[in-house]
């Protein structure tokens, strides 16, 4: 499976969310998945990458090409595909994914797991998405959430459309258990009637 991990790029956190992205990718290159990613080689990015390395697993970076700085690149990636912008490398890291994991991670990281999960809702794709809450990462996250969803901002069905889970092995196990939901279930039909909100 090609799994889609979002991270932070910052060199500035603390060891234990290094280590849990280390963890992260190790257990996918030991249990047969490559890892697509945003081509950066410090903060989680490059932890999860160092991981997927060690484990003889396949890397594959996608980047666009103004982030052509010395050290910034994670130089070991197995295929590193460069394209023009960021909508295009988000567009191109869906596109070659079969699932997807968040990571803790900062206002990109949050950019890009709302919009695959936004994509998910309006029935674009049904891949699995899991959210790794490593440390209590998300919880004012999840909080934000179900307060969005109380007040009538979301709909209650988001909740189904991903997963949250403190554990690498139980993130990995929802991802290679999961099944899409195929026809037009009513989590998407809900999500389409109420214009997505």
């Amino acid at each position: 499976m090609n799994i889609c991990v979002y991270g932070a790029s910052s060199p500035d956190i603390a060891p234990a969310f290094i280590r849990a992205g280390e963890d992260l990718g190790r257990a996918m290159a030991r249990r047969g998945h490559a890892l697509v990613f945003g081509a950066g080689a410090s903060g989680l990015m490059g932890a999860v990458a160092r991981g997927v390395t060690a484990g003889g697993g396949k890397v594959v970076g996608i980047v666009p090409s103004f982030f052509n700085v010395d050290g910034i690149l994670y130089e070991r990636c197995d295929e590193l595909i460069r394209t023009e912008t960021m909508r295009e490398r988000k567009a191109l890291m869906e596109a070659r994914s079969d699932a997807f994991i968040m990571t803790p991670g900062g206002i990109g990281t949050f950019e890009e797991f709302f919009e695959i999960l936004t994509l998910k809702q309006l029935a674009r794709h049904s891949k699995a998405i899991a959210v790794l809450n490593t440390d209590g990462y998300f919880d004012p996250m999840i909080a934000m959430m179900e307060r969005a969803i109380a007040d009538g901002f979301v709909s209650d069905t988001v909740k189904e459309l991903y997963f949250v889970c403190d554990s690498v092995d139980g993130v990995l196990e929802h991802l290679e258990n999961y099944r899409p939901v195929t026809g037009s279930p009513s989590v998407y039909k809900k999500g389409l009637d109420d214009g997505a909100k």
